[in-house]
């Protein structure tokens, strides 16, 4: 048996001994424990995803693989903050009651209104803003939102209805603040204008410029032989039929001085280029021939000089030749308001011969002493501005205008608006064809840069930059878009009954026209419209400056219209496309032959006009039983009655059979004619109901061609 001794007393446990003293962790369980704190983020963002969906939840206590236990702050979650834990001592975790986060008072309400229930806010309504007013966060608000079936960013606004039914589920009322009349922010629109001329020039820096001089008058008075004679060249030459139909721009050097010269038409349909020629100048030169004298054209430049209020100087040319007679010259002036000096006048002049030279030199001292006069002055550093006299296209440079420079200095890189359209020069040359980087006031240049055909007698002026020369012209186009879709005359009942009466309106002669230059366009459009028909009207399809192009000829066919050149060249697919869609082409040099076959072609569109010619009348005396019909024995009256001609039987002034003779007999012969005085056999076509006493009246139909 086992001693007493031998046994040992069994120890109680004490009470430290039941508490286990914490151990210092690892490296190791410190990394698998920030590796558990990781995937516990991703948890609490999915959970966060799953409260922004679903109605608000209780909010429950999450514990982690390490034993951390985490609460779900809104906040923390969506910022991304770090997840707070309990201290890892403590055996087990006491019970965490969720603490809600308190809500903002709404500060911005209660400054706005005593009632911290009521929120006020002005439109627009934006959620993140409605959101801090309610004290809330964003989400939550878009959570309601989305509960309304309206889907919102937190920029973007809602419907004052929208937020008062928000503001209502949260207890709060909405009021949406009414702005005063114009109160509020409001976008200040930028007002871009074209800069205008000031009407008064700094005298530090005005310049003397040189004078614009314009030669006027008839045709074929040598106007353009004078220029020529004057800058030394050969331009009437090359201008067909010796007329000039568009404005020429020169300039010459006299005694070291510049003289800035314009050529204008003389033909009659070139007035409206004549008067623009007579505005834009400084001195205008009224040139009459020693041969012929006043002629209908120069009293027009007269008239166009003296409304114009310029300084005016005659040039009596071809004094060369037997027939001059100067005297005569001087006395139509007077008739017509031109003194000259030696009558006692004011005008000075000058007889001069192109061909011989004799007072050329005179002629030039007269302008020069006229120029001095005047005392013409510019600005040359003030803003560029000029007038647009001749415009054209020119293959490979695009669209390009003929301008002189008023005032400022117009440079090579300028940007520019000119009427609707807008531009940047990108070269300009002079009269020779030289390359210039600027041009002062008075020097006429070729512009080199211009966004779409200019119009002649538009001003060119320079603008900042290219980005306001863009939006004023977009804007001025847009204006122009507006007017052409403006509400036009429409056809009423009465209009229409009107051209059933008349034969269904106007016979249409449709006119695709192309052109050198822009002033010679307007001009023809003007003088084919000019042509008067009440029974033909010309319809222009396009009118443009610029060679006839392939566009054109499919334009022509769709609305079987006739292309007209002036001056211009046809390019080689627009030739294939003519013959191909059979498309007509007509090409001219000269303006006067031009109008005339416009006006051959009006009346070629009018049918000739059928009318009657009564030949003779006989008397039916006795009917004639045959064995097919009946013919009527007649006795002619007068006139003849020809077997070939029209008939009409008239009984009591009443016709009652018209048609053609079918036989036409003397005794038994049948005979071509019938003379007055004479029986004859008389039958029309299957008529058989003559009776004695009816007139048979014989007529031919003859075709008359109508006028305009």
């Amino acid at each position: 048996m086992p001693k007493d001794s031998d046994k040992t007393p069994e120890k109680k446990p004490k009470v430290l001994d039941l508490i286990e003293t914490p151990k210092k962790p690892s490296r190791r369980e410190r990394q698998r424990e920030e590796a558990s704190q990781v995937k516990t983020v991703d948890d609490a963002k999915r959970e966060a995803l799953d409260l922004f969906a679903e109605e608000k939840k209780p909010k429950v206590r999450k514990t982690s693989q390490s034993g951390k236990t985490i609460l779900p702050t809104i906040s923390k979650l969506l910022n991304e903050d770090e997840v707070a834990a309990e201290p890892a001592a403590a055996p087990a975790p006491a019970p965490v009651k969720a603490v809600p986060t308190p809500a903002p008072a709404p500060a911005a309400a209660a400054e706005e209104s005593d009632d911290p229930k009521l929120v006020i806010i002005k439109p627009p309504i934006l959620v993140s803003e409605l959101a801090a007013r309610l004290g809330l966060k964003p989400f939550q608000v878009m959570a309601d939102l989305i509960k309304l079936s309206v889907f919102v960013a937190p920029n973007q606004p809602i419907d004052p209805e929208i937020a008062a039914k928000v503001c209502e589920a949260h207890g709060f009322r909405f009021e949406r603040e009414k702005r005063e009349k114009g109160g509020g922010v409001h976008k200040v629109e930028e007002v871009i204008k074209e800069p205008e001329a000031p009407k008064v020039e700094p005298e530090d820096q005005l310049k003397l410029r040189p004078p614009i001089i314009t030669i006027m008058g008839h045709v074929d008075h040598g106007k353009t032989t004078l220029l020529d004679k004057l800058r030394n060249s050969r331009v009437a030459a090359g201008e067909a039929g010796g007329i000039t139909q568009h404005i020429g721009a020169y300039q010459v050097v006299h005694e070291g001085h510049p003289i800035t010269f314009l050529d204008t038409p003389g033909h009659a349909i070139f007035s409206d280029m004549r008067a623009r020629g007579a505005d834009i100048t400084d001195i205008v030169v009224i040139v009459v021939a020693a041969n012929d004298g006043i002629m209908p054209q120069t009293i027009e430049a007269i008239k166009h000089a003296k409304a114009a209020k310029k300084t005016i100087i005659v040039a009596i040319t071809k004094i060369d030749l037997p027939a001059a007679n100067i005297m005569r010259v001087k006395t139509q002036l007077a008739e017509n308001g031109l003194q000259t000096t030696d009558f006692g006048g004011d005008t000075e002049f000058a007889e001069v011969s192109a061909y011989t030279g004799e007072g050329i030199d005179t002629l030039l001292e007269l302008m020069a002493l006229q120029a001095e006069v005047l005392e013409l002055k510019s600005n040359p550093k003030g803003n560029a501005r000029a007038a647009v006299i001749e415009a054209r296209i020119v293959p490979g440079r695009g669209a390009s205008a003929t301008v002189i420079v008023e005032s400022g200095t117009l440079k090579v890189g300028a940007p520019f608006i000119c009427g609707p359209f807008y531009g940047k020069v990108k070269g300009m040359f002079n009269d020779r064809g030289e390359a210039v980087k600027q041009a002062p006031p008075g020097m006429p240049v070729e512009v080199i840069g211009f966004d779409e055909l200019p119009n002649v007698g538009d001003h060119l002026s320079e603008m900042k930059n290219e980005r306001e020369a863009k939006a004023l012209a977009t804007e001025r186009q847009e204006v122009q878009r507006r007017q052409r879709l403006a509400p036009q005359h429409r056809a009423r009942m009465e209009d229409l009954y009107a051209m059933v009466n008349e034969g269904g309106g106007k016979a249409q002669l449709k006119l695709i026209l192309k052109c050198d230059v822009q002033g010679s366009v307007e001009a023809i459009k003007k003088a084919v419209l000019a042509i008067e028909s009440k029974k033909v009207e010309c319809v222009f399809i396009t009118s443009a400056a610029g060679p006839i192009t392939e566009s054109d000829i499919q334009y022509a066919s769709s609305t079987d219209a006739i292309v007209l050149g002036f001056n211009v060249k046809v390019e080689g697919k627009a030739v294939k496309a003519a013959k191909s869609e059979d498309v007509q082409i007509k090409l001219y040099s000269i303006v006067y032959e031009l109008i005339d076959q416009v006006r051959d072609a009006m009346l070629g569109l009018l049918d000739p006009l059928t009318r009657e010619k009564i030949i003779g009348h006989a008397e039916v005396r006795q009917v004639f039983k045959l064995t097919r019909g009946r013919a009527a024995g007649s006795y002619v009256t007068d006139g003849k009655i020809h077997r070939k001609a029209h008939a009409r039987v008239i009984r009591g002034n009443i016709p009652v059979f018209d048609g053609r003779m079918s036989t036409l007999r003397r005794f038994t012969e049948e005979v071509e004619e019938v003379k007055n005085g004479y029986e004859c056999g008389i039958r029309l076509g299957e008529f058989n109901e003559y009776q004695e006493g009816d007139v048979i009246e014989c007529y031919t139909l003859e075709k008359v061609p109508q006028t305009l």
